[in-house]
């Protein structure tokens, strides 16, 4: 286990998370493309982790990239871990919930706001509470 303010053992996120939350979440795995609840979901309030409950997001940051996954262009300051992936042949930066460790998605250089990223967000990985 990695030193992460929420610890928890496998058998106890898997009672606690869906299985294709646990497959995400847990596993790093990846949602399929414009099929997640908040992938045009745009009402006031904060996106948070699923599997611990940690705020993440603002909905100020969120966007509509067009890429078929939950987009923003900036994190609350803190709650996201940065960690380089080379998986898939690729190289890129994965997204960790910085209060358990569980996988968000994955951060881009291409965003169309001041900032310029995109952090590219599993539906799954994600709960939302309204202002």
């Amino acid at each position: 286990m990695s030193n992460y303010p929420i610890q928890k053992t496998e058998a106890e996120w898997k009672e606690q998370l869906s299985e294709e939350q646990y497959r995400v979440l847990r596993q790093k795995g990846t949602e399929r493309p414009f099929t997640g609840e908040f992938n045009l979901h745009f009402e006031d309030g904060t996106y948070k982790c699923m599997a611990c409950d940690a705020a993440l997001f603002e909905s100020n940051s969120k966007f509509d990239s067009g890429c078929g996954w939950p987009s923003f262009d900036k994190s609350i300051e803190g709650s996201v871990e940065y960690i380089r992936d080379t998986s898939h042949g690729m190289i890129r930066t994965e997204i960790l919930c910085a209060n358990c460790g569980s996988h968000l998605g994955h951060i881009f250089d291409d965003g169309p706001t001041e900032t310029g990223q995109r952090y590219c967000v599993n539906s799954l990985s994600i709960d939302f509470d309204k202002s």
